[in-house]
């Protein structure tokens, strides 16, 4: 068997709350506010999270209770700022959008078509909250 082909492991909201120190209250409404969407069961609809959404996790948590941004400001910073200097996105390179300011990485995404190896970035809480109003962080005198 294609080592690229086994499944991903996926781990249920109990794992993941012990793995990062949270609440499955708080895990829950990280998904609710767009920072993270997991895989749901098909029959039991359950949430199952990957790697990457507990890396996810754990970066929002940092954001929110190392750095101080309130969940407000985490959305629009969001809206403003490219997934690679938040997430520090381990794709960057591979990526078409990576040091583009031209479009948002969403919006590149859709125009270039992206090669299955980046197609996770449709999980990136800047990719699930592409409809929040984006504006300038700082405004001219």
């Amino acid at each position: 068997m294609d080592p690229d082909n086994k499944p991903e492991v996926t781990y249920l909201i109990n794992d993941v709350s012990k793995r990062v120190g949270l609440s499955q209250k708080r895990i829950r409404e990280y998904e609710t506010n767009g920072f993270i969407r997991p895989i749901r069961e098909p029959k039991t609809n359950n949430r199952r999270y990957t790697e990457a959404d507990i890396r996810q996790i754990q970066r929002v948590k940092v954001l929110i209770h190392e750095h101080g941004f309130t969940v407000s400001c985490l959305k629009y910073f969001l809206s403003a700022a490219p997934c690679w200097v938040i997430f520090e996105c381990g794709q960057k390179e591979i990526c078409p959008t990576y040091g583009s300011v031209r479009l948002p990485c969403y919006e590149m995404i859709e125009k270039t078509g992206v090669p299955d190896r980046v197609n996770k970035c449709r999980q990136c809480p800047i990719y699930l909250n592409r409809d929040q109003r984006i504006t300038a962080l700082l405004e001219k005198p």
